[in-house]
């Protein structure tokens, strides 16, 4: 299991353009890639998950990736935040 902390530095936050290309990143991989802000924790597989988080531009968000390919999916999660 790999997790890691990024911070949002869009001020805008987490918006559909950068929430759609976590979901596709993820629909890419067999490892199960969840984000965490705060006590809610959603999968990353659907964009309504995403967005329901409601990330705003500053906050941290923690991302958990969990499988056999967990590493592979790593680079592609640190090119979008």
């Amino acid at each position: 299991m790999i997790i890691k902390d990024y911070t949002i530095a869009a001020p805008e936050g987490m918006h559909a353009r950068p929430a759609t290309a976590l979901v596709r990143l993820a629909r890419q991989f067999q490892s199960t890639i969840s984000m965490k802000k705060g006590a809610k924790e959603v999968k990353m597989n659907s964009l309504l998950n995403v967005l329901s988080m409601g990330v705003k531009g500053g906050e941290v968000v923690t991302v958990s990736l969990d499988g056999t390919d967990e590493a592979g999916c790593g680079g592609g999660v640190r090119s979008i935040f």
